[in-house]
């Protein structure tokens, strides 16, 4: 299939360049179009764990990319493993139906699924030639995604902090939602008023057995979205790893408490990429020999220092810096730096963990109260009812009219779109 006297073969390279060149927003579809010419499908997934904010990507039919969920590709990579067998003839639950398609694993872990696949007259002339390609694109590909999370681009953080921020509202939403209708189903299925033991304890069970699985797909959502802040230091001993032990380099390592709040994705690969860049370009300076390197987490930021013995001669304009503050502006973080002639350069990182709430819109704007004014306020922030009675010393039920009154008067139709619209 493929040869390098092929016109086709440089097409496909071309197009294959044009793929893992494309920012990590548009590589689903542009991927989908590559394979299109071998293996016909409704929709493209990938699912990757090297990705924070937004660990699926997805182009093809709306009805199967916006109802996809985490728990349908757990499923489809765990049968991978426990099956390993040919790509094709798999059937799985994607997006809420059970449907025929054919997946791959890369090796960095990352999934990719094909909805309803069909060869193409190019691709049935080797049918087994064909999904071999495919796997060895979707490697070339799966790589380019990890390297692009690691190089950690501002473009790629804003839009990693804005998903974090509206996935995490959305599972507390959901979470909520599930969370309080299985707990009233348990309580009148458990009341001495039911007569129908068997059939009650059948729906106790059921129940128990979804409120489980809703908590694993919260708990899912968290690993994904956050690393333990000493995991996330390791990580970064291994990326520096090669500079101490091929270079001339000395690099120090201050630990980080190893109990603290992990550390938000995003967060995470901007701090490492914050540090490699800077021990760069620390080195470059004439005199050098030594590295310090620090974390440590306040409970709302992670502080980065990183410390040089050399000339102290280092400045935000020299070659090397520019890059690092465009990274820490991204996340609204702050960055310094310090020279002192004969002592060292230092520079000095905090990124936020949370993203800042922006202003809300002024209560003019859709007729509010100020109680009502008070309560978008609290949504906004990601409170639940009960902590906004508890804050504004009225009953759960009072904050579900002035919730309702908000969702008319804004023209909101969920709890989320109207937080996303107040700001």
């Amino acid at each position: 299939m493929y040869s390098p006297a092929n016109p086709r073969s440089i097409e496909l390279l071309d197009a294959l360049q044009g793929v893992v060149g494309s920012s990590l927003l548009d590589i689903a579809g542009g991927f989908s179009a590559l394979l299109e010419p071998f293996i016909g499908h409704s929709a493209l997934v990938i699912f990757t764990e090297d990705c924070t904010g937004r660990p699926q990507k997805k182009a093809g039919d709306p009805a199967i990319t916006d109802e996809v969920t985490l728990v349908e590709l757990d499923a489809v990579r765990r049968s991978l493993t426990s099956e390993p067998s040919d790509p094709w003839g798999r059937r799985a639950v994607i997006g809420g139906t059970d449907r025929p398609i054919t997946a791959w694993t890369a090796s960095t872990g990352a999934l990719l699924v094909l909805t309803d696949p069909e060869l193409t007259p190019a691709g049935a002339a080797d049918p087994e030639a064909t999904l071999a390609l495919v796997g060895r694109l979707w490697q070339l590909v799966a790589t380019s995604i990890r390297q692009q999370v690691a190089a950690a681009a501002p473009a790629y953080l804003l839009d990693s902090r804005a998903a974090s921020a509206e996935r995490a509202k959305l599972i507390a939403d959901l979470t909520d939602a599930h969370s309080t209708t299985l707990e009233s189903l348990l309580a009148v299925l458990r009341s001495r008023s039911v007569s129908a033991e068997a059939a009650r304890q059948t729906a106790t069970d059921l129940a128990a057995s979804a409120m489980v699985t809703l908590r694993a797909v919260s708990d899912r959502d968290r690993s994904l979205a956050e690393e333990p802040v000493a995991e996330a230091f390791a990580r970064l001993r291994d990326d520096l790893r090669p500079l101490v032990r091929f270079g001339d380099l000395d690099v120090q390592f201050i630990e980080p408490p190893a109990a603290g709040r992990a550390l938000p994705g995003e967060v995470a690969h901007a701090g490492r990429a914050i540090v490699r860049g800077a021990v760069l370009a620390l080195v470059e300076q004439a005199g050098v020999s030594r590295v310090r390197v620090q974390w440590d987490c306040d409970g709302a930021n992670l502080l980065i220092q990183i410390r040089d013995d050399g000339a102290g001669a280092l400045s935000a304009d020299s070659p090397g810096v520019g890059p690092l503050t465009a990274r820490v502006a991204a996340l609204g973080g702050t960055f310094e730096v310090q020279a002192t002639a004969g002592w060292g350069s230092e520079l000095t990182v905090s990124l936020p963990l949370d993203a800042p709430l922006a202003p809300l819109a002024p209560a003019t704007e859709w007729g509010l109260s100020p109680r009502e004014q008070g309560v978008l306020t609290l949504v906004a922030s990601g409170a639940r009812n009960k902590a906004i009675a508890a804050e504004l010393s009225i009953s759960e039920n009072t904050v579900k009219f002035h919730v309702a009154n908000l969702l008319r008067k804004v023209g909101a139709s969920t709890r989320a779109e109207l937080a996303s619209l107040a700001r």
